[in-house]
Parts: C-alpha cells; structure tokens; sequence
C-alpha cells in the first residue's frame, strides 16, 4: 500500500520528546523525509535521528532555537540544501512557564512568547518562500485547547497559543492562491513525559470530565498531522481541529 507521505520532505520542531517526538516517528513511517530540531535534549535528539533511520528515509536533526530569527532562517537554508526541498511543517515547539498573572515576571512571559509564538513567525516565514516557489505545502502548527478556552495560571502560555490560531488564520489568507495550506491542532489533555509526573488522583479527575474518559495519546495527535500533512486534506485550510477527547 502506498505511505501517505511518500517522496515528501516534511521539518517538525521540538521533536526530542513527548508529541513533537511521536510526529516525526509517524512521518517517518509514512515515507517522509524527516528534518526535525532539538535544543537541550541532545541526547534524546541524536537517539531520535537513529531510530527513524529505521523506516528507511532520509532523516537529519539540527539542533536549533527557532526562537531566534537568524537561526530559523539558517535552519530553514540548511534543511533545503540537505533534503533538496521542504513541503511539510509542523511548528511544535513549545515552553510553559506557569503562574498567577499577579506573580508572573515580564521574563516568564517574554520567554513563552517568544518561544510559542515568534519562532512560528520565524519558520512560517523562511519556509513560506521555499513552498511559494514549489506552489504548495502545508503548515500545521501546535496550539492547545488553553489557547481556545484559557487557562487560570496560564495567561502567556494561553496567549502564546490563542495568538497561532490567529497567526495561522491569516498564513491561509495569504498564502492559499499558492496552494499552500495553514492549519492548526489543539491537543487537550495529552500523556506525555510531562505528564507523568502528575498525581494519579488528580489525572482520574480530568478524565471524568473529560467525553471519551480517557487522556489522549501522543498517537492521537500524529495521526491527524499526518492526515494535515497528506494529499488526504488537501481542501482543508484555516481550521483548528482540537484533538481532545471532546473537552471542547
């Protein structure tokens, strides 16, 4: 059966764990060529690039700070003369710095913007030339169900998520008569290395209120990258799709 994401090259940022991680695995296993950045999980990075090489394609880590715009432009220039092209990007990257707004320091919030929000800016913009010139891509980028609904004790990162929605929105616009499209998926509550850390008790309460009583798993928010990353969505553009379990 023919892979999904045959012959296309496709850049997931924030890829040394937890979703971003299970992404470029997907990818990789649906024939992608695989370009993915880590910045202080070295290790984890390198480990990564190893065990995707097993699907067969061709797959580099970088270690890069999407954050800083000298350095997504670099990342984007060195991905393009590794791989040839670039058609798929999946903006994941991302911090939390919590605390009540009346406690919260200018740095905690400059911190999650700007590596929530800006170094989306940063790709979407080096990538953006690239896709315009090949007359198509897809961008699918990490919000949360915080940045639809808010979140007490979250406000930059429920800011720094609700600003990609809008971000995201706008990149449809622009950038559609290129067939280039622009999407966004907002994972709920999701089991991650950051997760379990979380008291069980207070994990079972979630998933009582949560339709489908369950958390989600890093799966199930591959599987619909891949599905905005393949010729499957090919009309879909401008949406954000929750992957929640029915929280929202």
């Amino acid at each position: 059966m023919a892979k999904l994401l045959e012959g296309k090259t496709a850049l997931v940022t924030g890829a040394s764990k937890g979703i971003g991680r299970k992404i470029a695995e997907k990818f990789a296993q649906e024939g992608a060529n695989v370009a993915f950045t880590y910045l202080s999980s070295v290790e984890k990075g390198q480990a990564l690039e190893e065990e995707l090489m097993q699907a067969g394609t061709k797959v580099k880590g970088y270690r890069s700070d999407a954050s800083k715009f000298d350095e997504a432009e670099k990342l984007i220039n060195d991905i393009v003369s590794d791989f040839g092209t670039l058609d798929i990007v999946v903006n994941n990257a991302g911090i939390t710095k919590d605390g009540l707004l009346m406690r919260m320091t200018e740095e905690n919030w400059d911190d999650v913007i700007n590596v929530n929000l800006k170094s989306i800016f940063n790709v979407t913009k080096a990538a953006s030339k690239i896709m315009m010139k090949n007359r198509k891509g897809s961008f699918i980028n990490m919000s949360s169900v915080v940045g639809v609904q808010g979140n007490a004790g979250q406000a930059n990162y429920a800011a720094s998520k609700a600003g990609i929605i809008g971000f995201s929105k706008s990149v449809a616009k622009e950038l559609g008569s290129r067939n280039i499209r622009s999407n966004v998926v907002a994972p709920g509550f999701i089991r991650t290395e950051m997760t379990e850390v979380l008291d069980q008790k207070v994990v079972e309460e979630w998933e009582k209120n949560i339709p489908l009583k369950r958390a989600g798993e890093t799966e199930d928010v591959a599987n619909v990258c891949v599905f905005l990353a393949s010729d499957m969505s090919a009309y879909v553009t401008g949406q954000v799709i929750p992957v929640d379990g029915g929280m929202l």
